[in-house]
């Protein structure tokens, strides 16, 4: 935006340029030349919020509409189920158990599980009683994996 200074610097210039007597006829017309590009941006705002509007108008009526279509469908199907004779309790569809309300609302729990093999040498003692006892193959094959050193580092 311009400053004050600027906006003398301005003036000045358009005072020498087109003159005193052309200075009043100028300034009339950007005044309505303003007028007229603020009236035209709020048509063009409440045309656009306008059709703003009739979209969301349309698309509840929609929602409504759906929803009616839905609830007479549901009543005709309840209506054909009561109609229709039943003739017997095996045919009749066994809806799922329904699941307890605390079954939904509980967080899942999470449980470490033990290690089966050692972590440390420290540890071996303690888990050795309760890890299963490897077969032949197992113990060829951990074997095998124990000689890789780990401290190299792979780039991923």
């Amino acid at each position: 935006m311009l400053s004050i200074p600027h906006m003398i610097v301005v003036f000045i210039v358009v005072l020498v340029v087109f003159g005193p007597q052309k200075l009043p006829e100028l300034a009339r017309g950007l005044g309505k030349l303003m007028a007229e590009f603020r009236k035209a941006s709020s048509d063009f705002k409440s045309a656009f919020e306008q059709e703003m509007r009739d979209i969301e108008r349309q698309a509840v009526m929609t929602e409504r509409k759906k929803a009616a279509e839905a609830a007479a469908r549901a009543a005709a199907e309840d209506h054909s189920n009561q109609a229709a004779p039943s003739t017997s309790e095996a045919q009749q569809p066994v809806p799922p158990p329904a699941l307890p309300m605390h079954a939904a609302t509980d967080p899942p729990v999470i449980t470490r599980a033990a290690d089966t093999v050692p972590r440390s040498a420290e540890a071996a003692p303690d888990t050795a009683s309760q890890a299963p006892q490897p077969s032949d193959e197992q113990t060829s094959a951990s074997s095998q994996t124990q000689s890789v050193p780990h401290d190299t580092q792979h780039s991923a």
